[in-house]
């Protein structure tokens, strides 16, 4: 029978050390699951598999993207199902792993294509938004999107700007949208029970302690001078690659704006509330799947 095993998790939680580990008993193949390791350019800095972790184990989606690209949960879920797919074909275990939550969610359960959003509308409601609260959207949201406000909290300011900008956008409801959102790619396999899901959840100290001593690691190992090729590009700031962990930071430093020690306390300051978050997310939408304390010390 085809079967997969999906890994997710913080960021420096241990799944590249774990996903390892089970590639060598399973035959497995990795796959990746982390938005911003799909970059080249960025190995360091995005914390991709050494050369010496891809001797070990066959790796895919991995830096396979340009810094220029912009790479969608949609576009992921195809690649990674033909990854799936040949993983299968050549009797090997596809060993889905990474933080990046929506991309699972997208594999497994589907999303709905809504088109880009119109930027005047976007820059009108985030105004709307930070003049009059996002109680205010939200109250106008139910009267055209009563399912979709009922389910949001009138303090979710994200989500209620969200939801508002697709209409004012589209014409159409995030309800409507959903309505017409086709079955997740593995979805099918998941109701077989076909996969197995865990989600590695380290005490939080631990994760922080990792994500400090991770991040001087980067730079004794080459992240100034990936940052630095990257910035040479030109590419505009509101590129994924360019908001990378660390990268805004070090830029900052490379410009003479702020001291190497003062980048670096920023960027092991987002990095650990980013994993907070993470945490938080897995939590709360991932909680039909295995918890796993690992004690691995990679991410």
């Amino acid at each position: 029978m085809k079967q997969a095993l999906f890994i997710a998790g913080p960021t420096a939680s241990g799944k590249s050390a774990l996903s390892l580990k089970l590639a060598a008993e399973m035959n497995g193949v990795i796959i990746n699951a982390d938005s911003m390791q799909v970059y080249d350019t960025l190995r360091i800095v995005t914390a991709c598999p050494t050369a010496a972790d891809e001797a070990a184990a066959p790796h895919k989606l991995y830096r396979f993207l340009d810094p220029s690209e912009t790479c969608s949960a949609v576009f992921w879920a195809t690649r990674a199902m033909a990854e799936i797919e040949a993983a299968w074909a050549a009797d090997q275990m596809p060993i889905v792993i990474g933080g990046t939550g929506m991309y699972f969610k997208v594999l497994l359960e589907g999303i709905a294509e809504i088109p880009d959003i119109d930027t005047d509308i976007r820059a009108e409601v985030r105004r709307t938004c930070e003049e009059a609260g996002s109680a205010s959207l939200h109250g106008d949201l139910a009267l055209y999107d009563p399912a979709t406000a009922e389910r949001l909290s009138p303090n979710d300011s994200q989500r209620v700007c969200r939801a508002v900008e697709v209409y004012r956008s589209t014409g159409k409801t995030l309800t409507g949208w959903h309505a017409e959102t086709a079955p997740g790619l593995m979805q099918a396999a998941d109701e077989a029970g076909l996969i197995e899901k865990m989600v590695l959840s380290p005490d939080r100290d631990i994760v922080y302690d990792r994500c400090n001593r991770r991040f001087d690691h980067m730079i004794a190992d080459g992240a100034l001078e990936e940052v630095e090729a990257l910035m040479l590009r030109g590419l505009p700031d509101t590129l994924p690659a360019m908001r990378a962990l660390g990268v805004p930071s070090l830029m900052a430093f490379l410009r003479d704006e702020v001291t190497l020690e003062e980048a670096a306390e920023e960027s092991k300051t987002q990095t650990r509330r980013f994993a907070k978050r993470q945490l938080t997310w897995f939590r709360n939408q991932f909680a039909g799947w295995s918890r796993v304390s690992a004690q691995h010390s990679e991410s």
